[in-house]
């Protein structure tokens, strides 16, 4: 059972970075590789502020900003340099995974004998359930707080954006500008994202960020399909079920564990999962053919 509390647990921690993969996939259609590098980038800049004695109001804003700012350079290159937004985020990601490299100065650091977010709260007598409770709070709270942006004329702005450019770009609304703020916006919740596992997992490496896209992919083509089977309007439902694909997609992939699947070939089953789930519209078409 503790098992597939971990497996919740793992989900509600990456479900951030799934609610900005929503952003740019969704709201966007952008396909943002920016996702591995700014992952990691909150995860460094925790350990490192986190191992200075730095305070968690103090940390928060700085992982929210430096993984805004990777978001704002994609958007930047790909808005100003019209290079594709794919080449854009690859060419972000390549290069934060020297400057992550740089900040944490070495290619791991352990995160055992210092204060954690999670290590503030002890209702329970397992740790695995305060955990739990830590991570479900703030990842409601930012959704909440996610909502009530979407749902501002800024936030309605924006997703015009993506609907339909050139009706957005005849009301005036600089569409550029709009897509250097989504990815700022998504990459700032993937940093976050990393913040919180990095605490959770008690160590930061710096290759924990490669092929963490298509974990948060995953997550948000489970709830595109659980959206589109329920029929949800509102843009803070949607965002609701992003947090129940996240952690879906991490019980499946504990499911697969608990059978006896190599662990070594985790990345596959990912992978393949995430293959599967694109490919279910057209099986449909292929049955009903």
């Amino acid at each position: 059972m503790e098992f597939y509390l971990t497996a919740i647990m793992l989900g509600l921690c990456l479900s951030s970075m799934s609610l900005g993969i929503f952003i740019t996939m969704k709201i966007f259609g952008i396909p943002d590789i920016t996702t591995d590098g700014s992952y990691t980038l909150g995860a460094v800049i925790t350990a490192v502020l986190i191992t200075a004695h730095w305070p968690t109001a103090t940390i928060i804003p700085v992982v929210l900003l430096s993984g805004a700012g990777a978001g704002a350079l994609t958007g930047l290159i790909h808005t100003k340099l019209k290079i594709e937004a794919l080449l854009a985020g690859i060419l972000v990601m390549t290069g934060l995974y020297s400057v992550n490299l740089v900040i944490l100065g070495r290619s791991n650091v352990p995160l055992l004998n210092v204060a954690t977010i999670f290590s503030s709260f002890h209702l329970f007598g397992n740790s695995i359930y305060n955990d739990a409770v830590v991570a479900l709070i703030f990842i409601l709270a930012i959704a909440a707080i996610l909502g009530y942006v979407l749902k501002t004329d800024f936030g309605i702005a924006m997703r015009a954006t993506g609907n339909s450019a050139s009706m957005t770009r005849a009301l005036g609304i600089n569409n550029n500008v709009m897509k250097i703020v989504g990815l700022a916006l998504a990459n700032a919740l993937t940093a976050l994202s990393g913040y919180l596992v990095a605490q959770y997992q008690n160590f930061t490496d710096i290759n924990m960020g490669i092929g963490i896209v298509i974990t948060g992919l995953g997550s948000v083509l489970i709830a595109d399909a659980l959206i589109k089977w329920i029929n949800i309007r509102s843009i803070v439902c949607q965002l609701v079920v992003v947090l129940v694909g996240s952690i879906i997609f991490q019980l499946v992939l504990a499911f697969t564990l608990s059978i006896g699947i190599d662990p070594n070939l985790l990345k596959l089953v990912t992978a393949g999962f995430v293959l599967l789930i694109v490919s279910i519209p057209m099986i449909k078409k292929w049955g009903t053919a």
